[in-house]
């Protein structure tokens, strides 16, 4: 949990198309305060019987040496109540405006940008969609954005695993934001941290590879219980895969009973219609002022 992983030490950086880069201090004078603790003594009795090695069964969920859980709670909940104040922000904004904001995240390599090209491909003439593009270093993928004419800013959060709403919020500011259009944000490759940052966005939709395993979904349940729609991506693949979907998607369901699942593929088209539509749904449930857990279920 980022709680206690100090990824927010350092500079962001925050580029559009003219690459000028500016760190987090304007504006909204904002320190991101992740705890860490630089004690080395090492706690014990977390093995079980199984000879497994368990941190995360105290009321923080998470082990640190030198840190009580009392701590590491406390730790917690002054992250995300700042982080929270600033999603806040952002989403009265989007309120206001109309705009539907889409929180993509998933593994590395799991083919979310290429997915997200397709996508704007689909629904640039009618929507005019605008991208925050996430990454620990490079703007590699914001620039493959761009080369859809859709405006895109660059995040980078160097050590940081995860955007965050001031993160974004800055971003705002150099997007030309269409009311009634959609935004989409591209997370840091990673299933963990973005489970518990909240950016304003409407939905969270995770983007599970076939590439990857089954069990996914079990192995990082915060993150799939989080998301509104799961995405099985890369479905050209399955021919030459042993990968299982009715297990992937019960699995996922065994966390989020309530999560939709679509199966697509931007290279065969698969499913992108679908996801469109899905898109479109949204997008008519917000412009209707309906909360965000009830779109396009």
């Amino acid at each position: 949990m980022c709680t206690v992983c100090g990824c927010g030490e350092g500079e962001v950086r925050i580029h559009g198309g003219d690459h000028h880069h500016h760190d987090t201090g304007h504006g909204h004078d904002h320190h991101h305060e992740h705890g860490h603790s630089h004690h080395h003594h090492h706690d014990h009795g977390h093995g079980h019987g199984d000879g497994a090695q368990h941190y995360g069964e105290g009321p923080a969920g998470v082990s640190v040496p030198g840190m009580s859980q009392t701590r590491l709670i406390q730790l917690e909940q002054d992250i995300l109540s700042k982080n929270n104040a600033y999603a806040a922000e952002n989403r009265q904004l989007f309120a206001e405006r109309g705009i539907l904001a889409l929180n993509l995240v998933s593994s590395p390599g799991s083919g979310k940008t290429t997915l997200l090209v397709k996508t704007i491909e689909m629904l640039a003439e009618r929507f005019k969609p605008c991208v925050i593009e996430g990454d620990q270093q490079t703007s590699a993928d914001a620039d493959r954005i761009r080369a859809t004419e859709a405006p895109a800013v660059q995040v980078n959060t160097g050590k940081g695993c995860h955007l965050d709403g001031h993160m974004v919020g800055h971003a705002l500011e150099q997007l030309p934001l269409v009311d009634g259009g959609i935004l989409f944000i591209e997370n840091v490759g990673n299933l963990v941290c973005p489970a518990a940052f909240d950016l304003g966005e409407a939905h969270k939709v995770a983007i599970l590879s076939v590439t990857e395993g089954e069990d996914k979904p079990l192995k990082y349940p915060d993150m799939f219980a989080a998301s509104d729609l799961v995405l099985l991506n890369k479905t050209d693949l399955l021919p030459h895969l042993d990968f299982d979907m009715d297990v992937a998607i019960a699995n996922a369901r065994k966390v989020n009973p309530q999560v939709k699942v679509l199966r697509v593929s931007a290279r065969s088209g698969e499913g992108m219609e679908a996801w469109c539509a899905w898109i479109e749904a949204a997008r008519a449930m917000q412009l209707a002022g309906h909360p965000a857990g009830e779109a396009a279920q």
